[in-house]
C-alpha cells in the first residue's frame, strides 16, 4: 500500500473522492496524513471523520516559504509519506519543494492544461469562447500548474453556461480523475520521460471525454 499525504486549504472535496475511493477498495494507497495550512477548514474535519491523522501548518507562523515547506516535508516524512497529493492547496511551492517531493507530487487544476492557468479558469474559458473545458491531474513542477499530464477530462461549455454551472460540471470529472491517476499511479502504470507521462494499457479517451487507461 502506498502511503499519500494530501496537502489541502478549504473544503476538501476533492480530498474527499480520495477518502472514498480508499474505503471502496479502489486504490491501493493509504492517505497516511492531511495537512491544512489553514485551521478549521472542512477538509479537516472530512479527514478526521474518516480516521485519517490530520495537522495544520499555518503558512503565518513562518518566516518565508522555505521554513514553511521544511515544516511540511517533516511531517509528510514522519507520517511515512511517499506520494503528496495537493487538492486544493492555496499556496505556491519553491523549486526546492518540487526537487524534493519531484515526480511524486501531483496536482489536480480545473482546466485543460496547458490552457487556462492560475485562477478563475471557468469564467476565462468561457469569455474566450472555448468549446470545451475539464480537468487535469498532473505531477508538479516549479512553474504555476504545469508538468507531465496524466489524466485529463472534458466537459462541453454550453450556451447558457456561467462558471458556476460549468465549475459543477467539472467538479464532477475532477471527483473520478482524481481517484484514478492515483490509482494508476500506485499500481505503477506511470511513467514520466521528459514533460510526457507513459500510462501502460492505456486506451483512447472514452466518448464522456475522460481517459481511460484501466484497460
Amino acid at each position: 500500500m502506498m502511503r499519500v499525504g494530501v496537502l489541502i486549504s478549504g473544503r476538501g472535496s476533492n480530498l474527499q473522492s480520495l477518502i472514498d475511493a480508499q474505503i471502496a477498495a479502489d486504490l491501493p494507497v493509504e492517505i497516511a496524513i492531511v495537512i491544512s495550512n489553514v485551521a478549521d477548514v472542512e477538509g479537516l474535519a472530512r479527514a478526521e471523520a474518516a480516521g485519517i491523522e490530520t495537522c495544520v501548518i499555518d503558512h503565518k507562523f513562518f518566516d518565508g516559504r522555505e521554513p514553511f515547506e521544511a515544516a511540511l516535508t517533516e511531517a509528510l516524512k514522519t507520517a511515512g509519506v511517499e506520494l503528496v497529493c495537493l487538492a486544493g492547496f492555496m499556496r505556491l511551492l519553491t523549486g526546492d519543494f518540487v526537487s524534493e517531493w519531484l515526480d511524486r507530487l501531483i496536482n489536480i487544476h480545473p482546466s485543460l492544461l496547458p490552457a487556462f492557468k492560475g485562477l478563475d479558469t471557468h469564467a476565462r474559458a468561457i469569455e474566450a469562447g472555448a468549446r470545451f473545458a475539464g480537468c487535469t491531474v498532473h505531477f508538479v513542477r516549479p512553474e504555476m500548474d504545469d508538468g507531465p499530464i496524466i489524466v485529463q477530462a472534458a466537459v462541453p461549455i454550453l450556451e447558457l453556461d456561467d462558471p458556476a454551472s460549468l465549475a459543477k460540471r467539472v467538479l464532477a470529472q475532477e471527483h473520478k480523475i482524481y481517484p484514478l491517476a492515483l490509482r494508476l499511479i500506485a499500481d505503477g502504470r506511470v511513467r514520466v520521460e521528459g514533460a510526457r507521462v507513459l500510462i501502460d494499457g492505456a486506451e483512447a479517451p472514452s466518448p464522456d471525454g475522460m481517459v481511460n487507461p484501466s484497460g
